[in-house]
């Protein structure tokens, strides 16, 4: 049976959640948004997925410049420094008693607001922002992480910056959710998504790697990732990418085939809530063994030891 790199046991804390709005803390069952709000209407918004590590909310310095950048980029003006935004996450974790939790996953989402009139002029919105802060206790399956996950490459591309800029994290998420539902129609776990120029881009809602040895099985391998012109600047992914330059891994970001990625000896994808997960299969290929490899590993490995140094 198909699952993803998001799956998670239900924990029944959830259920009593409070939720941040704006600059109230309200229980899960009374947080809502207006019908009339821009995210609701047209995906007009950005958002951050934060995991929190230790009781701190992990790299959240790189999660907020990115969903700035995000809101500059649609000249959406958020009305809260990142100062205000970081009290804001900390006094919603407090108010949940998460403060020195860990395995809790926080939903920051950001939308231009409230319009007068179902419209997508942004000139008929007539409150600022709707700012929403949602902490969950969750975290990755354990198998997610030693069993991998399965990758199908479906024919809905990675747009050109020039229509819809894949960098944004946008609430508009539509052409990912497309190709979710062609991988999962084919059994799959999650979406290999290719660029306009066919190369390899990224997955669904991960990045995407893979591992090969260019000098023959004997020879060193090299971590491979797609150039990131057609995928969301990746905080994981950029982790990964330094994690080998500090470990003596080479690693490259490079357009590759698909036909290049069933020969690797292994691959993985990467993203905030699951961190590194193995792929073992890839259009009903085999990725080398069909079991997590060594390199996988050993980045999960890194990865942790990174958090713990630097997550918080």
């Amino acid at each position: 049976m198909a699952h993803g790199t998001h799956d998670f046991d239900v924990d029944p804390r959830n259920a009593s959640i409070v939720i941040g709005i704006n600059d109230e803390l309200l229980p899960r069952e009374r947080a809502v948004v207006s019908v009339f709000d821009s995210g609701f209407m047209l995906g007009d918004g950005v958002w951050e997925g934060i995991r929190v590590h230790r009781g701190e909310p992990a790299f959240l310095d790189e999660h907020l410049r990115r969903l700035f950048e995000g809101a500059k980029g649609i000249h959406m003006d958020i009305g809260r420094s990142a100062e205000e935004l970081t009290a804001m996450i900390r006094a919603t974790l407090d108010a949940n008693d998460m403060a020195d939790a860990d395995g809790v996953h926080i939903r920051l989402m950001v939308t231009r607001g409230v319009k007068s009139t179902p419209y997508q002029d942004p000139r008929f919105t007539i409150t600022p922002p709707t700012i929403v802060i949602i902490p969950e206790y969750k975290t990755a399956l354990p198998e997610t992480l030693s069993r991998g996950v399965q990758l199908y490459t479906v024919a809905i591309r990675r747009g050109r910056p020039d229509v819809q800029d894949p960098k944004w994290n946008s609430h508009s998420k539509l052409n990912c959710i497309s190709a979710c539902i062609q991988a999962a129609e084919a059994g799959a776990d999650e979406a290999l998504m290719l660029d306009p120029q066919g190369f390899v881009a990224t997955c669904n809602s991960t990045h995407f790697f893979v591992v090969r040895h260019p000098d023959g099985p004997d020879g060193p391998p090299e971590v491979w990732t797609s150039t990131g012109d057609y995928c969301m600047p990746g905080i994981t992914r950029r982790n990964v990418l330094r994690l080998c330059a500090e470990h003596g891994v080479t690693a490259r970001e490079k357009n590759f085939s698909v036909t290049e990625c069933y020969g690797a000896s292994e691959a993985f994808v990467t993203g905030t809530f699951a961190g590194i997960a193995p792929v073992t299969d890839i259009d009903g290929r085999t990725i080398g063994t069909g079991e997590r490899g060594p390199m996988v590993e050993q980045l999960q490995r890194w990865y942790v030891d990174l958090l713990d140094r630097e997550g918080g």
